[in-house]
Formats: structure tokens, sequence, C-alpha cells
């Protein structure tokens, strides 16, 4: 299994966007939102796979200044993230 912790944790957004992210994190709703940015129903570690990718393209977008950028949908799609990555399992601990 991917660490998707550590994946996430080396994600490196603008503030804002984590922080609106963040905020709207107590309003998500998997069954509400996930088919509406990725048009399907997966696993928790399918999906965060799926919305990364996601995320990656419009984080290009942002980069390069197009204006089909929507920071709606960026921040839609990193609330996913974040609500996704906190239904995967929690790795057990490991005694030494």
């Amino acid at each position: 299994m991917t660490d998707f912790r550590s994946l996430l944790s080396d994600l490196r957004r603008p503030a804002l966007l984590i922080r609106a992210a963040r905020f709207g994190l107590a309003d998500y709703r998997r069954d509400r939102d996930l088919r509406r940015l990725i048009d399907t129903d997966l696993p928790p570690d399918r999906a965060l796979w799926r919305l990364l990718e996601v995320e990656q393209r419009i984080e290009q977008t942002r980069r390069s200044g197009d204006a089909a950028y929507s920071i709606n949908r960026h921040v839609d799609v990193l609330i996913a993230v974040l609500g996704e990555a906190r239904m995967l399992p929690r790795e057990p601990m490991r005694l030494v």
C-alpha cells in the first residue's frame, strides 16, 4: 500500500488554498461530493489516487496562469482529498 500520508504531507500548495480546504472539510459528504468530482464511487484509497491526479492537473493550470483555472473546483478537490485521506485506515503501531 502506498503511504498516502507522506505523499500528502509533501504536497505544497498556497496556504490560502489549504486553509479553505480545511475549513470546508466539515461539510464534506462522500456520497454527495465524490461522484460530482470524479464521476465514480471508489474505495477511499483508489478515490484518493484519482483525486490526486485531478488536483495535479488543476495545479498545473493554476501555475500556468490559464484563464480556465477555477479556484472553486481546486478547493472542492482539495476538500475531497483531505476527506478521503481521513477514511484511510491508520497504520498499526510497530513495536521495536
